[in-house]
């Protein structure tokens, strides 16, 4: 099959990986939720061979994301395994967690359930980094991300960019404390979680 592409990996996976460097260095296994296109797992895997990358999505987008891990070839990136936030998740457990624009395409109790599922699916000291658009004490970071919204709402009455104090609110209630909180190119952010810091 022809790979799906997604511009907006490639213009986002260096500032994305400059953070991983940092906060994935000590950390082995990394449950990527919602790996889209799979682009960003090849990218990040190949340049962070010391990490399991597991990829997982719904099972819709899991052929996509097999033809890019079959062509890298990686020996660091097993087979990409079903996931949705709102049915059954593995039983394995990982000391790393990442998602990239996700939160804002949930619903919001799919939000919920991503956060309170993560404490069945890592180890004591995990790491969570999450990257996207985030409001900040209720208001929009940029006219862009205003706009982004609105053409979100257009498309689905559940998206919406989330506000970053309702993450971290959710991201307490699991366990997990806000270690950092970095801007990135686009009016983006990577916030980074750990557990057990809380």
């Amino acid at each position: 099959m022809e790979k799906p592409f997604s511009p907006s990996c490639e213009r986002n996976r260096e500032p994305i990986l400059a953070v991983l460097r940092e906060h994935f260095a000590d950390r082995r296994r990394v449950l990527e939720i919602g790996s889209g296109t799979g682009q960003h797992a090849v990218h990040f895997a190949a340049a962070l061979p010391h990490l399991a990358w597991q990829c997982s999505d719904r099972a819709e987008n899991l052929p996509g994301i097999r033809a890019w891990l079959d062509e890298a070839a990686l020996p660091n990136t097993p087979a990409p395994i079903e996931l949705d936030v709102a049915g059954n998740w593995p039983s394995t457990r990982h000391d790393a967690v990442f998602s990239a624009n996700t939160l804002h395409i949930m619903a919001w109790h799919e939000v919920e359930r991503l956060f309170a599922r993560l404490p069945q699916v890592t180890t004591a000291d995990a790491v969570l980094a999450i990257y996207g658009p985030f409001n900040q004490g209720g208001r929009y970071g940029s006219d862009s991300n205003a706009a982004f919204d609105q053409w979100l709402k257009a498309r689905g009455a559940h998206m919406a960019i989330r506000d970053a104090e309702a993450a971290d609110a959710l991201a307490l209630a699991a366990g997990f404390a806000l270690v950092e909180d970095r801007a990135m190119p686009a009016n983006n952010r990577c916030r980074i979680w750990r557990r057990g810091s809380a």
